[in-house]
């Protein structure tokens, strides 16, 4: 049997696979935990738009790596290329274990409270709704890559609606300033814009796992560069012009006391009820096509691992269906994983912890750029422009991420430090099994 990948995968729909995977929860439930920490509207806007140009910065990074290796696994195989098989072990490792699980529960967990909102559900619902949609989503992705890539273009193109409605309307009618207000209950002594552009980059995460894709992609590396860049870009603008959008219509008071509930209150204060309902069916398509993104990139992690002989019980991990060539093993295992964190932490908490684990090995993968410009001389599928400056600022905000959350939230670093050091034994262990099998 033939146990590989197909490359099915054109320009629109890893365009859309980028868009689909960034655009989810954190646009429409990080705007009052962005102006809280950054205690004004001008701070928080040039949160998002500091945050977008980091990810942009890593974004041109990546891609001129991801394009001389345009294998599936993505950070996975770069780091294992620029630094040997065990610290890309471990970027494996954290992936599949802490971040991708971590951020399919959080992106589920704010989901349901959209979900519990629409359908006027007590707040004990949200687990449950969650554990669902995960498990519905886990299961569509047991077939052929081709219906996760479709699900992921209706979903974006969906995703555009409420966006783009919320943004025009809140720019065009809404009364308030979008500059210059400030949050009364939040002291300007307080206010801390290193945590506003950390929680901004929750909003923007996502944008690597197209890169887990690059073994199914047709031509990978042309695709690959653009996909990312494109992707990133047209992010960057949509997040800038929705939240302009939301300051100007909600008072940034007003915006604070909503929290989590900020866009369920525009959508209902802008149509309505009936209105409302509409466009928060929308927004939970929106996040529906995240998930579905994040389900068809994960679990080839696990595959490229287990193909290798990296995991424990690699040779179910790394099965794929005769007829769509889907990982299915490998999708329930993320699905499983990830059921466990939405029943132990909070969306928000792991929000942020999700993003610190992965820029822990981001950072390794950007300073891989120089060391590969000094291996390969020759002619580059992709080039970064303004190299060494977009690479430098790409490092300095991996730096700045790791600090502000290891001041900010200690316990809950040492916490997802200590399960991905774990895969360290593991890796020992499964390498001995091995060589045992061998001989």
């Amino acid at each position: 049997m033939d146990n590989k990948l197909k490359r099915s995968i054109g320009f629109g729909s890893a365009f859309s696979i980028v868009i689909g995977t960034i655009i989810g929860s954190g646009i429409f439930f990080k705007q009052a935990s962005v102006l809280d920490s950054a205690g004004s509207t001008t701070m928080a806007l040039l949160a998002w738009i500091f945050g977008g140009l980091i990810t942009l910065a890593a974004g041109l990074t990546i891609a001129e790596i991801g394009a001389q290796m345009p294998y599936t696994g993505g950070l996975y195989v770069y780091i294992e290329n620029l630094y040997g098989r065990i610290l890309g072990f471990m970027a494996g490792w954290m992936q599949i274990i802490v971040y991708g699980p971590a951020i399919i529960a959080a992106v589920a967990g704010f989901m349901s409270i959209m979900m519990t909102n629409f359908f006027g559900l007590n707040h004990s619902w949200r687990i449950p709704l969650a554990l669902i949609t995960v498990l519905a989503i886990g299961i569509m992705n047991f077939f052929e890559n081709k219906v996760g890539a479709i699900f992921s273009v209706i979903t974006t193109i969906a995703k555009m609606i409420p966006i783009a409605v919320i943004t025009i309307c809140g720019i065009c009618w809404g009364q308030q300033d979008a500059i210059n207000q400030t949050v009364a209950e939040v002291s300007q002594h307080t206010s801390n814009f290193g945590v506003a552009v950390l929680a901004t980059l929750f909003g923007y995460d996502g944008w690597i796992l197209i890169a887990n894709l690059g073994g199914e992609m047709k031509n990978p590396k042309k695709l690959l560069p653009r996909a990312i860049i494109a992707g990133i870009t047209a992010v960057l603008a949509i997040y800038t012009l929705i939240t302009i959008g939301i300051f100007r219509f909600i008072p940034a008071n007003q915006i604070h006391q909503l929290g989590e509930n900020t866009t369920t209150y525009l959508a209902n204060a802008v149509f309505g009820a009936i209105g409302g309902k509409i466009l928060s069916i929308g927004i939970i398509i929106s996040m529906m096509g995240t998930l579905n993104g994040k389900m068809l990139t994960f679990p080839r992690i696990v595959y490229a691992m287990a193909k290798r002989g990296d995991l424990p019980f690699s040779k179910y991990l790394a099965y794929v269906t005769p007829k769509g060539k889907s990982p299915v093993v490998a999708t329930l295992f993320i699905v499983l994983l990830a059921l466990l964190m939405m029943i132990f932490f909070d969306p928000d908490h792991l929000s942020d912890l999700c993003v610190f684990t992965v820029y822990c090995f981001y950072l390794l993968a950007f300073f891989g750029i120089f060391i590969l410009r000094k291996k390969n001389k020759a002619e580059r599928p992709f080039s970064t422009p303004l190299y060494p400056f977009v690479p430098i600022i790409a490092i300095l905000g991996g730096l700045f991420v790791l600090i502000s959350e290891l001041i900010n939230d200690p316990a809950g670093v040492l916490l997802f430090a200590g399960i991905v050091i774990i895969g360290l034994p593991i890796f020992y262990a499964v390498k001995r099994m091995n060589k045992h099998r061998l001989h």
